[in-house]
């Protein structure tokens, strides 16, 4: 026999014992829970041999064991570890590797042979957890697309039983009114729920304070959405007022309380994210002076409603403000009346009429905004402030964004932008500023050759003449993607453009300037610094290339000017504009055709 195939009978061999060394020591684990187990076939006594199966056949064999208490096998690991097909194979079979336990003998058990898998399903059998074949199916899968596939079976066989079950819910059945349980049940309230029905005196009672639960009639024999003011009397639908939920003052004068009375004031709109409701304010008149009090836009806010116009006579519920803004941020590209439109969607679902105004609840939430930023600015909140860079900030990327140009043709009103000046910077400041550096300092073509033409690197650059107005934006963002800064460009991405917003940074401790042409940009600065010396200042901080964007440089202006090759940049890529660029251009489709004070105030 050739030395190979000893080699491979003695590999095979030391599988063989290896996998029988492991069965044994699960075999001594399932003993162990069997043992612990009361018997139910026969009296438990003291000897413990006497649980044990009487077939059972007992062999004792030494291990020997190493100070940590590992085996020692017979021959090294090294050789019993070449014989791959064998290794493979019995990991396919799903073989356990245990550590056997703390003992000087072990014990070995002859039993059938079992896997890991159906131990532990035994063991959690007999631990009392019944599990289903499908959900242990899915929980072995490791691939995706047969977990997907086994998902969509479950639904496929469940889709039947669930259409039962949802038409079933529509039925009306005669039911017995769950709050008194003296009539028959007329209105169902699922947010009164776990007892949604109600007679019609218990509608009333309940109801009258509660006019923003959706209810639904049962007396044509099926349910029926029903606005707050209609209610069930003797079976028959009535209309009735209901007052808006607010909290009113116990006295309005010196009169005695008994002479006072809540009846029903002004009509009223109430916008909530269930949508619109047709409502009454609630007044009071004392019967004995005859002095009266009607709630004011004052009272409305301290019970979270805004006003949406100067008579109030439509109010937001400040849930529906909240949720617009954030709505907003998961995605930018939404406009206003399409939330709006959803709003309408929910009204003549449950059983409500009317639509809402799209201009006043967009002029209504931009004076909230406002309002908040006021507060904010009163309790020192700054919005475009990265905490985490205070209070030296280590890198400023700059980069232009052209997607958010805005078409001349926009509509265009002499209303002035609330939030003028506080993000994107006021366009005359910005204008006289370029304006002085041109003429302070004469400018050549900013092409060169580092990576090709760069449109970024041109001063030359005149207003455009095309449809366009406002080109896009210059942004300015901290090393955390906190935006800080920016402007309206009008004559392309101009070097001009970064040196503003460069100085509008100067006011904090900037160690590095990024942008995708710093090797153009920064010689163009230490121009610009010998005509005009105020701005001096700004030589302190250090020209960084973008790590990404330096790639498409010349290689030896990538080693020169790259921030990957400069000490204390760390991890900074320079490239943070960018990720914010990545969102904004999800709202440039909805800014393009906006007014001027429009486009400023949505970008806040």
């Amino acid at each position: 026999m050739s030395d190979p195939e000893m080699d491979r009978l003695l590999n095979e061999m030391s599988d063989l014992v290896d996998q029988a060394e492991h069965q044994a020591h699960l075999q001594q684990l399932i003993g162990m829970h069997q043992e612990a187990e009361p018997s139910t076939s026969q009296p438990s006594t003291s000897n413990p041999s006497t649980s044990r199966p009487s077939n059972s056949k007992q062999d004792v064999r030494w291990i020997k064991r190493d100070s940590e208490g590992n085996i020692i096998y017979g021959r090294p690991r090294s050789s019993r570890k070449q014989a791959g097909p064998s290794h493979s194979q019995s990991r396919k079979t799903g073989v356990s590797h245990v550590r056997a336990p703390e003992t000087s003998a072990e014990m070995t058990i002859d039993f059938p042979s079992i896997t890991a898998e159906s131990f532990l399903q035994e063991l959690k059998r007999s631990l009392g957890e019944d599990i289903h074949e499908d959900e242990m199916a899915l929980q072995a899968s490791a691939d995706w697309s047969t977990r997907k596939s086994l998902i969509s079976g479950w639904w496929e066989k469940e889709r039947p039983r669930l259409v039962n079950t949802m038409v079933a819910r529509q039925h009306a059945a005669t039911r017995i009114c769950q709050h008194c349980g003296n009539g028959p049940a007329v209105i169902r309230c699922c947010a009164c729920r776990p007892h949604p029905f109600l007679c019609g005196q218990c509608d009333v009672r309940v109801h009258q304070g509660q006019v923003f639960h959706n209810r639904d009639s049962m007396t044509l024999a099926f349910f029926h959405p029903l606005p707050p003011t209609t209610c069930v009397v003797e079976r028959v639908l009535t209309q009735c007022e209901r007052l808006v939920p607010l909290e009113m003052p116990e006295t309005i004068c010196g009169c005695l309380q008994v002479s006072s009375s809540v009846i029903a004031g002004q009509s009223i709109v109430v916008v909530t994210m269930n949508g619109r409701y047709d409502l009454r304010l609630p007044q009071i008149i004392c019967k004995a002076c005859e002095a009266t009090w009607s709630p004011g836009v004052d009272d409305l806010i301290r019970n979270d409603y805004w006003p949406a116009t100067s008579h109030y006579s439509t109010v937001y519920a400040t849930d529906v403000l909240f949720s617009f803004e954030e709505l907003k941020m998961a995605a930018p590209g939404m406009s206003s009346q399409a939330f709006l439109r959803m709003l309408d969607q929910r009204t003549v679902r449950f059983g409500r009429s009317g639509n809402i105004t799209a201009d006043s609840f967009r002029k209504s939430f931009l004076e909230w905004e406002a309002v908040r930023f006021e507060v904010d600015k009163l309790c020192q909140e700054d919005h475009f402030d990265c905490p985490a860079c205070n209070p030296d900030m280590l890198a400023v990327s700059v980069d232009g964004n052209r997607k958010h140009y805005r078409f001349k043709s926009a509509a265009r009103s002499e209303e002035k932008a609330i939030f003028d000046g506080v993000f994107i910077a006021n366009d005359d400041d910005v204008a006289k500023f370029v304006d002085y550096v041109h003429t302070s300092t004469s400018h050549v073509s900013g092409r060169g050759v580092c990576g090709g033409q760069w449109s970024a690197a041109r001063e030359t650059s005149q207003k455009s003449s095309g449809k366009t107005d406002e080109e896009g934006l210059e942004l300015a963002v901290c090393h955390h993607g906190v935006l800080l800064r920016a402007l309206n460009m009008f004559r392309g991405e101009i070097f001009a453009y970064p040196l503003y917003l460069q100085k509008q940074m100067a006011c904090k401790p900037v160690k590095f300037f990024a942008m995708d042409v710093a090797c153009k940009y920064w010689p163009y600065l230490q121009r610009v610094r010998e005509k005009c010396p105020e701005l001096q200042d700004l030589l302190t901080m250090r020209p960084f290339l973008s790590v990404f964007h330096a790639k498409a440089h010349d290689f030896k202006c990538e080693v020169k000017w790259s921030g990957a090759y400069q000490e204390g940049a760390g991890s900074t890529l320079g490239e943070e504009v960018e990720q914010c660029n990545a969102f904004l251009s999800r709202i440039a489709v909805t800014t393009k055709h906006m007014s001027k004070a429009g486009k400023v105030t949505s970008q806040f």
